[in-house]
């Protein structure tokens, strides 16, 4: 199991909600902090790949759910 600083629940939300959300925890964050976001928009997955390549964070672990996706970022 990946240890996380952060669990934001997105569940429901739909894009860019989810990737509002995830970008206002990780300002607040320090680098090396690590937030799990749990969201069930089906295009998350590819909102969360752009912005974090663009901003230089890391996703670390990426799990996929019958009806949800799971993932763990790492602020850098």
């Amino acid at each position: 199991m990946i240890e996380f600083n952060l669990e934001i629940d997105a569940s429901g939300l739909l894009c860019p909600l989810p990737l509002l959300r995830l970008k206002k925890a990780l300002m607040a964050m320090d680098s090396g902090d690590v937030v799990k976001v749990i969201a069930t928009d089906p295009a998350a997955h590819l909102d969360f790949g752009v912005y974090v390549d663009q901003a230089g964070h890391q996703i670390i672990e990426f799990i996929t759910h019958a009806e949800s996706q799971v993932f763990y970022i790492m602020k850098k």
